[in-house]
Formats: structure tokens, C-alpha cells, sequence
């Protein structure tokens, strides 16, 4: 802008010089022509009677005005007389424009420039009372040979009013500049400074209001999305086409177990380099998603690698982690137990079958037959337990449990003890329950079945002569224990079991 207002007025002082100065050229020139041809004509009157009384004996007797020609011209445009020249050298003047005038009404005029353009001469002619004409002639320089001396002067007062135009200009402009560079663009509307500018400053006041909604509705957005992100058990990682990280979330760190505290601005192959990882990034960079489940740090992720595109060129990458160590853990815990279930099945059915079909054929003995059905009534009675073990398992998947219920956990053990006293006795193995009265807000059949099974696995993996205890304390917190002198859960399996 200052650039603009001083070349501004660089430009109107250059043309205010030059326009003034030929103004004022044509002006005083115009003004010096006229006082000059107001002279020659008077000198024209003023010897006009004498040369008709005297001829031209009366010039001889005179002086002529310095610098004027003078010349007298026959009817027939021979010049019989000139101040400056030999007549009988010059040519006929009737053709000449002020003779032709002079000769027809009294009085002529005319100027002649010279080839240059840079003198020009002014011809005065009155007609005589003989009939002869009367001229004059003034040599004058023209408007252009004029300017030209002035010429310097001209570039003097330029110069001058260039450095005088540079001044002001320069203060002008920081007159006008500083109001506008101290406008407080918080409050535009409190800094007027020029009307012209009021409709700009609303403006900025409308947009400043309209960019604030703006950033306000961004954040809040952001936080509502970082919020989710935050909360997601998932790893979110938003990249941009060359594999940059954009965003993520703390989920994503911890699943790429990483510890990059800020990881913005960073490859997303820097965080993980592993074959599995890099493929899948550049399998998503040139177009196609991918889905695979890949190790890290000694547990199983789901990785989700899908291309943002837009007009058929890659904008972005959404990668997605997922934790599925305990999904693949149940999926192969699943197949251990339909594995298992399948071998206890199998074994009951294979023994009832084969004494079925001994029975059948009559290759059993009299004697036989009420031992082989007491194993038949044993190995039917295993597998009606073994499906009641399936049917409660199938409920514990069901999403409505059964309502819970105030439990004695003391009674319970005891009914638990006495229901394997039996079982208890026939592996040689002495069961207690010891501690006090404790309620508990549960479901008694799962918890009869849990405690039922616990104490079982103590008698069958305990040694002979050894002992199995359940004992409760209600301190506080209530803690259920069954103790055994076994050969307790190898530590391999803990984690399974627990």
C-alpha cells in the first residue's frame, strides 16, 4: 500500500510538471505572438502614410523596428523594394496568402513555419493607396523551440517537486497507514478510523464471529471424537498416503507396544517393522483393504487396513487394532472341550454298545447279565451327567441369567461335603467344612456347581490318606477357600484354569 500511494504520487507530480509547464509555455507564448502582431500592425499604420506621400525615399529616412522585414509588392506581386534583400532576386509574392488578402479587402495575415517546425514568421500586409501592399514580417521562434529552452527548467522543477511530492508522500502514508495497523482486529468495531473502511471492518468483524462458531463447533467435535477414540478398546490409527501418522489413540499405542510419546508426523512403519504389519500397510497404499490377524508382543491383533480415496487417488489410511489373544485363547479352548466332550461321550456310549450287543447275541453268560447291566445303568448315568453338564454350560452362554438369591455359603458346603462323603470315603480322603455363617447375593446352582467341583477335583487329585477342606471367612470381605494335601494345578495350566 505505501508502494502504491508513493508511485501514486510520483506519477500525478510527474504529470502536474509537465502538463503545467506546456500550459504555462502556450500560454505566455500565445500571449508574446499577439503582443507582436498588435506591434507590426501598428508599425504597418504608422508608416502606411508616409511611404504614400514620400515613396520609398521615406523608409530611407526612418528606422524600422529591429528584427521586422519590411517589403513592398506591385499589384502584379513584383517586389520592388525589401529591407533585407535584393529585389530583382525575389520571386512574385501574388500568390503569397496575406498578399491575395491584402489586395482584396485591405488587410492581410498569415504565418509560415519554417521546415524544423522550430521558428516560424508572421506576415502583416496592408494595401497602399497606389495599389501596392505593405508587408511585414516578424521571425518568431515556435511553441517547440520555446519548451525546448525551457526544457531544463522544466526537469529543475520536477526534480523539486519529485522530492517535495516523496516527502509528503511518505508522511502522508504513514499518516494513513498507522490507524489501520493499530486496529484491534479482536474488537474491529471499536476502531473505526475511516468511514471508508466501516463496511471492511464489518466484514472482518462477521467473519472473526462466523470463524469463532467455527473453531468452537471443530473443538468440539474433536473433543467428542477424541473422547470416543480414548475409550475404545480398539487402536484407531488415521494415516495420510505416504504412511505419516495423523491421529491415534492410546488403545493403538499400547496394542503396537510402543512407547513414541507423540507419534505424529511419524511413519507408521517406524512404530512397527514387522513383514505382516509392512505388507498390510502397503497393501492398503495402493488401493486394497486387508484384514489379518498378526503377533505382537507375544499377543494375537485383529488388523483392519482400509484406503481413504477420493477421485481414485489415496487421501488417507484407516488402520485398526484389535486384541483377540482371549477371543483365539476361548476359540481354542472350544475346540479342546468339543474335543473332550466328544471323547466322554464316546467312551459310555462304546461300553454300553458292547455290552448291548454281547446281551443281544446271547454270548452272555446268566450269571453276567446283572453285572453288565450295573455297567450299563453306570455308563448311562455318566453320560445323562455329562449332558446336564453341556445343558448348564449352555445356559451360562444365555444372555439372561437366572435371577440371583441370598446364599448361606456355610450351609452350602456342608450339603456339598455330604452329597461326596461317599466319594470321599471310597478314595481313602477325609472332608471338612470349617469357618462361620456367610450370605452371599448369587445363583445357588452355579454356585452349588462350582463349589461341587472344586471339591471333587480335590478328592480325585488328592493322595490317599490325605484331606480336603472348605472353609469360609467373613471378614469384611467373604472368602471361600478349598484346601487339599493333592498334587495341586501345574502352573502351566493355572492360567487356564483361572
Amino acid at each position: 500500500m505505501k508502494r502504491k500511494i508513493f508511485l501514486f504520487s510520483m506519477l500525478l507530480a510527474l504529470i502536474s510538471v509537465i502538463l503545467t509547464s506546456i500550459v504555462i509555455t502556450i500560454t505566455t507564448y500565445n500571449h508574446f505572438f499577439h503582443t507582436i502582431k498588435q506591434e507590426i500592425a501598428l508599425e504597418a499604420t504608422y508608416l502606411r502614410p508616409g511611404i504614400e506621400h514620400f515613396g520609398t525615399d521615406y523608409l530611407s529616412q526612418i528606422e524600422v523596428h529591429q528584427g521586422h522585414r519590411l517589403t513592398i509588392i506591385a499589384p502584379d506581386g513584383t517586389v520592388f523594394y525589401d529591407s533585407s534583400t535584393d529585389p530583382a532576386q525575389m520571386d512574385n509574392h501574388r500568390n503569397r496568402p496575406e498578399v491575395q488578402a491584402a489586395l482584396s479587402s485591405g488587410v492581410g495575415e498569415s504565418t509560415r513555419y519554417s521546415d524544423t517546425l522550430r521558428e516560424q514568421t508572421y506576415y502583416y500586409a496592408i494595401l497602399l493607396g497606389d495599389g501596392s501592399v505593405l508587408r511585414l514580417a516578424s521571425a518568431t521562434e515556435s511553441v517547440i523551440a520555446t519548451y525546448d529552452q525551457l526544457f531544463w527548467l522544466v526537469v529543475l522543477i520536477a526534480i523539486i517537486a519529485f522530492l517535495l511530492a516523496a516527502a509528503i508522500a511518505s508522511l502522508a502514508t504513514r499518516k494513513i497507514v498507522r490507524p489501520i495497523n493499530n486496529i484491534d482486529l479482536d474488537n474491529p468495531e471499536h476502531s473505526v478510523v475511516y468511514d471508508e473502511i466501516v463496511p471492511l471492518l464489518t466484514r472482518i468483524k462477521n467473519q472473526r464471529n462466523q470463524i469463532k462458531l467455527q473453531i468452537e463447533e471443530l473443538n468440539r467435535q474433536r473433543a467428542e471424537f477424541s473422547t470416543v477414540t480414548e475409550n475404545m478398546n480398539e487402536g484407531l490409527l488415521v494415516l495420510d498416503g505416504d504412511g505419516t501418522v495423523l491421529s491415534y489413540n492410546k488403545s493403538a499405542m499400547k496394542l503396537l507396544n510402543t512407547h513414541a510419546m507423540h507419534p505424529v508426523g511419524v511413519n507408521i512403519l517406524s512404530l512397527n517393522r514387522s513383514n505382516q504389519f509392512r505388507e498390510a500397510i502397503q497393501s492398503a497404499s495402493q488401493g486394497l483393504s486387508l484384514e489379518r490377524i498378526i503377533e505382537i508382543a507375544g499377543r494375537q491383533c485383529q488388523l483392519y487396513v482400509s484406503p481413504v480415496t477420493s477421485a481414485n487417488t489415496l487421501q488417507g489410511i484407516i488402520v485398526i487394532l484389535m486384541d483377540v489373544t482371549e477371543k483365539q485363547e476361548r476359540e481354542k479352548l472350544r475346540r479342546e472341550f468339543t474335543a473332550n466332550v466328544s471323547h466322554e461321550l464316546k467312551t459310555p456310549l462304546t461300553a454300553i454298545s458292547g455290552y448291548a450287543e454281547i446281551m443281544m447275541n446271547g454270548v452272555a453268560k446268566p450269571e453276567d447279565i446283572p453285572e453288565f447291566s450295573q455297567s450299563i445303568y453306570q455308563e448311562a448315568k455318566r453320560l445323562i451327567a455329562l449332558v446336564q453338564d453341556l445343558m448348564f454350560l449352555s445356559k451360562l452362554e444365555e444372555s439372561t441369567p437366572p435371577p440371583k438369591e441370598l446364599v448361606n455359603l456355610l450351609t452350602l458346603s456342608r450339603e456339598v461335603v455330604s452329597r461326596l462323603k461317599a466319594k470321599a470315603t471310597e478314595f481313602g480322603i477325609t472332608v471338612s467344612v470349617s469357618g462361620e455363617s456367610a450370605e452371599i447375593l448369587g445363583i445357588p446352582s452355579v454356585l452349588e456347581e462350582m463349589l461341587y467341583n472344586l471339591l471333587d477335583n480335590a478328592i480325585k487329585y488328592n493322595r490317599n490318606g490325605g484331606s480336603a477342606t472348605i472353609t469360609i471367612q467373613n471378614e469384611g470381605d467373604i472368602i471361600l477357600k478349598v484346601s487339599d494335601t493333592g498334587i495341586g494345578v501345574p502352573k502351566s495350566e493355572q492360567s487356564r484354569v483361572f
